[in-house]
């Protein structure tokens, strides 16, 4: 692999107001659909040996209006499963948990479509995205989500999934994975258009 370009997707009703959004497959907003179109330029004339973009609705819009077309979806690449906290915002789970913080305290199991994840486990499904990256001959593009493509750039450091903690990365931005003498390194992060 030469680089890796991470795309987070575009805005979605529930990013905009703060609320985890895991497996809870909601479009992307009016904005997000914007944010998603104005990363076509970082992509366009880049050829890419693999395009892997998160099952989720707005991971794969996302993919089709920045111009990756024929993608292949890799269910590994869905979301932090937020469990109990799905939906909710930190604030309103401040108010019975008082200081909690994803990074550290991890989520509460929630129904049986959001049982929940630690971090060791999103960080155990980035090890595997990442192996499929490193196994391509050229550059590679993912279209996936915030948590857990924080996740993935901790892992590609070689540190704990938890380090995701120090790559905040907003809706509708690029980042780039890459290498530096060999090793492996952040190019660019958290990268508006």
């Amino acid at each position: 692999m030469n680089e890796m370009i991470l795309l987070r997707h575009g805005e979605t009703e529930w990013s905009r107001d703060r609320r985890h959004t895991g497996r809870t497959d909601l479009p992307l907003t009016a904005r997000g659909e914007d944010e998603a179109r104005a990363l076509a330029p970082l992509v366009e004339d880049r050829v890419f040996d693999l395009v892997l973009v998160s099952p989720a609705l707005r991971a794969r819009r996302t993919a089709e209006l920045a111009g990756l077309a024929g993608y292949a979806i890799d269910p590994d690449m869905w979301e932090w499963d937020y469990g109990g906290y799905e939906g909710i915002t930190t604030a309103a789970i401040r108010e019975t948990r008082a200081g909690w913080y994803l990074w550290r305290d991890g989520v509460i199991p929630g129904d049986a479509e959001h049982p929940g994840e630690s971090a060791a486990q999103v960080g155990a499904r980035a090890d595997r995205v990442l192996a499929r990256a490193r196994a391509a001959a050229g550059d590679v593009a993912l279209v996936a989500h915030g948590h857990f493509l924080r996740v993935l750039a901790a892992r590609w450091l070689g540190q704990e999934p938890e380090a995701g903690r120090f790559y905040r990365l907003n809706t509708g931005t690029y980042s780039r994975l890459g290498f530096e003498h060999g090793e492996p390194v952040i190019l660019s992060w958290n990268a508006p258009v």
